[in-house]
């Protein structure tokens, strides 16, 4: 699922092709995606894109008239952009559904160009509201901390280009607020806005702290060290994806990136230790962590495995090797 970083670069990529232009046309090949009857889709035809924000993982498009379109892409979205004439000539002027691919949901055009929304599989997750108004945007924000406090694009950018990070203080009153492991306090949309199943992996690979570590329980010490990984992980990520970008629009976005350290890195070596990294999976995620590094070399039971091999589940690495 695009995060903080990938929904960052996104936007930013979208603010230099289609910020003060007019969305002429918006296709919908996908019954399943458009989540809102009020106001109609047609109402944004013809209107100009005023603002791009950040709405936790979703890519908000202010329009004219206070209209607003909000996407989230869940797992599997992802988006695309044509700038040429003859894109415009094949994807735009057919009303026909059977124009599109089968992970095709819609097609957006611009009076410079065309995005396109796709989604892999066979699920259909994406989301789109069309909204009116700061009070409809705002109900669908599930209410946590947004950890950079000035939105992409304003004055006075800080952390090369977002905003102020969240003070220390504050992180911690959020964390803290309630009891759950650091890995589920980090992805809880309620909690902290932005971050999901990858960089929280890599956050606390940085902070060296175990996932399943009560937030209600970690020490001081060990807060200021999670504060500091997320702040210094994120700004590390966003400047990554934007020089992978260069100035395109940015195609390539994934949740297993080669130069992760724990994500997506079940038994390869932990860049710090050498450790084999391990995973606990559960339904359609996994957590990945070094066991020498973050749980000081303690295997954390994986709910399907440990429960299938009972006493045999090893107890630390080294079995396990």
């Amino acid at each position: 699922m695009p995060e903080l970083p990938d929904i960052t670069v996104y936007i930013e990529a979208l603010e230099t092709r289609i910020l003060g232009h007019a969305l002429e046309r918006v296709q919908l090949a996908s019954p399943f995606l458009l989540r809102t009857a009020t106001p109609p889709i047609t109402a944004v035809e013809g209107k100009r894109i005023r603002e791009l924000r950040r709405l936790g993982k979703r890519i908000c498009m202010g329009l004219e008239d206070e209209l607003w379109l909000v996407l989230h892409l869940m797992i599997a979205g992802r988006l695309h952009w044509k700038d040429d004439v003859a894109a415009r000539a094949r994807e735009g002027t057919s009303p026909a559904p059977t124009k599109f691919s089968t992970n095709h949901l819609a097609t957006f055009q611009f009076d410079n160009g065309i995005l396109s929304l796709t989604e892999a599989g066979t699920q259909r997750r994406a989301s789109l509201h069309v909204v009116q108004g700061e009070d409809a945007l705002h109900a669908l924000d599930r209410g946590g901390a947004e950890l950079f406090q000035k939105a992409v694009g304003q004055s006075d950018r800080l952390n090369s280009g977002l905003g102020r990070f969240l003070d220390l203080d504050s992180f911690n009153r959020v964390l803290r607020s309630e009891n759950h492991t650091l890995k589920r306090a980090l992805t809880d949309p309620r909690l902290f806005s932005g971050i999901g199943n990858a960089y929280s992996d890599e956050i606390l690979w940085q902070a060296q702290l175990s996932p399943v570590k009560l937030s209600q329980k970690i020490t001081d010490e060990e807060v200021r060290r999670l504060y500091e990984a997320t702040r210094a992980t994120l700004v590390d990520w966003i400047e990554r994806l934007r020089n992978e970008a260069k100035g395109s629009f940015p195609e390539k976005v994934t949740a297993f990136r080669k130069a992760m350290a724990t994500h997506g890195k079940f038994r390869e070596p932990c860049p710090r230790c050498g450790a084999k990294i391990q995973r606990i999976r559960y339904a359609t995620n996994e957590t990945n962590y070094c066991p020498n590094c973050q749980t000081g070399g303690k295997l954390l039971a994986d709910r399907a495995l440990s429960r299938l091999l009972r006493e045999d589940w090893p107890k630390n690495a080294e079995e396990m090797a």
